[in-house]
């Protein structure tokens, strides 16, 4: 069976970089699942869960917006934000909630509100993915660190 090799990167950081088995991420469209010698495709990729798995070990990340690139079973997904589960400090993500949903209300022009709703929605993602995970036991991932091959 033919490898997939995946790197997710923001301006900040590489969160993966190894071989998986399959990802799937969201897009504008719904949902789409990678497999092993998938057509190559570009696509925007929507605020939500990216879910890998590789060796048996399945990693959940909040992402926001971004990109991703399929070709020749090589994935690269560039977001603007991205964190694994574990990650989400859910007391920060339920203030920063509020900082948006308020920005909102007090909005000066389209883009202020634009902006806020954006925020709003990528701090929805991480409160839903933390409670999802959270009455799962520690997450219900693998915590073992992420391989760097």
């Amino acid at each position: 069976m033919a490898e997939l090799r995946l790197k997710v990167a923001t301006p900040e950081r590489v969160l993966y970089d190894g071989s998986v088995t399959q990802v799937s991420l969201p897009t504008p469209m719904g949902e789409i699942t990678i497999l092993p010698n998938h057509v190559p495709l570009v696509s925007v990729v929507s605020p939500g869960e990216l879910r890998i798995m590789a060796d048996k070990q399945d990693v959940s990340l909040a992402v926001s917006n971004g990109v991703v690139e399929i070709s020749h079973n090589v994935i690269s997904v560039l977001a603007d934000t991205a964190e694994r589960v574990e990650e989400i400090d859910e007391q920060r993500a339920e203030e920063a909630k509020l900082r948006a949903q308020q920005a909102m209300t007090q909005r000066v022009g389209d883009q202020e509100y634009a902006v806020a709703a954006a925020a709003l929605e990528r701090h929805l993602v991480r409160l839903r993915l933390a409670n999802k995970y959270r009455h799962r036991g520690q997450h219900g991932i693998t915590q073992e660190p992420l391989r760097r091959e």
